[in-house]
């Protein structure tokens, strides 16, 4: 009887805790890896965000500069690293380029001039630019057209890949340039804009050019199409064919008006680095390339030019009133106009 009550008193006093069970556990301790893997995550998150943040910075902050370039000190204003804004110039960044512009007049010979630079291959001359009339309308647009030129953002078919080493233009003297010569003057010096000077010393020549290539402008020979510059010799021999009447009464103040416009455009630029070049000097002596890529510090190289010359030969076949020319001119220093030859 006691051992039964001893052991209804033990029955009454231990208390046995249940098992849990298997699968709530695992329940539990999976939920407690996600938790800690979430948090795991973005704090590796956040450091990667700000890791690549910092590198980047790094990057803008310790680009490699430019090496110096080996030049005279005189040069340094002259030698440029642009930064296109359409494009990047990628392993050719460090490459300096000279910045240039032809100064001339029409039928002078810069068409020919131009295709023999862009015939260079680190030379882009970009054409006749201003000879839209918006883009020198005032200061500022000759300016923004200027920048955008040597920043080599302007695309032509002369443009070259961005390891140009010189990159100009062609402006006439009648499109805009003398009209703000001041403020031309000043960015060419303040940018270092080189000057490519190139008349024509045969004043009476040219004029025959001027005359041909208005009529033609209107006329249209070459089957209805005009054409400045050719490139065969059967479309020059068409296009020469015209005569044109000069007036013999104007014609020596028409001389002196070039002349003027000449003289007035050196003493403008004066102060600029600037070569002078003739067009017949060019044609009898092509040294004279030479020095022109010496002037725009470009490797040397045999320039070449597709455009054939229209006319040619004694001026007595290219003037209809050539007796009349010839009176006007004779006993004066423009007498020797009459006689100039020179073979292309």
């Amino acid at each position: 009887m006691a051992d039964d009550l001893c052991s209804f008193a033990k029955d009454i006093f231990v208390i046995k805790v249940p098992k849990k069970s298997p699968l709530v556990l695992r329940m539990i301790v999976l939920v407690f890896a996600m938790v800690c893997g979430v948090y795991i995550c973005s704090i590796c998150l956040k450091q990667i965000s700000t890791h690549s943040k910092a590198g980047y910075l790094n990057v803008q902050v310790i680009q490699k500069p430019c090496p110096e370039p080996q030049i005279e000190p005189w040069e340094i204003p002259y030698v440029h690293y642009p930064k296109p804004k359409t494009y990047s110039r990628a392993e050719c960044a460090c490459n300096p380029v000279r910045y240039f512009a032809i100064l001339s007049m029409q039928r002078s010979g810069s068409g020919w001039f131009e295709t023999l630079l862009n015939n260079h291959t680190n030379i882009s001359s970009n054409g006749e630019i201003f000879s839209v009339k918006v883009r020198r309308s005032n200061t500022s647009t000759i300016v923004e057209t200027l920048d955008k030129i040597y920043r080599l953002d302007w695309l032509s078919s002369a443009s070259k890949n961005e390891c140009t080493a010189a990159v100009g233009l062609k402006w006439m003297l009648n499109q805009g340039l003398m009209q703000h010569h001041a403020d031309i003057v000043e960015y060419f010096n303040t940018r270092g804009v080189s000057v490519i000077f190139l008349f024509r010393r045969n004043l009476l020549r040219r004029m025959i050019s001027v005359l041909a290539n208005s009529y033609d402008r209107d006329v249209k020979l070459l089957n209805g199409t005009h054409k400045s510059h050719v490139h065969s010799p059967h479309e020059a021999e068409i296009l020469a064919n015209y005569k044109p009447i000069i007036n013999a009464t104007l014609l020596k103040s028409n001389l002196k008006q070039v002349e003027e416009t000449t003289d007035k455009a050196l003493e403008y630029f004066k102060s600029t680095r600037h070569i002078i070049l003739y067009y017949e000097d060019v044609v009898k002596n092509h040294t004279k390339l030479i020095d022109v890529q010496h002037f725009l510090k470009v490797p040397l190289r045999e320039l070449k030019s597709r455009q054939v010359k229209i006319h040619k030969g004694s001026l007595s076949n290219q003037i209809k009133n050539w007796d009349d020319v010839q009176k006007t001119l004779k006993g004066t220093h423009y007498e020797n106009f009459l006689h100039s030859d020179y073979r292309k």
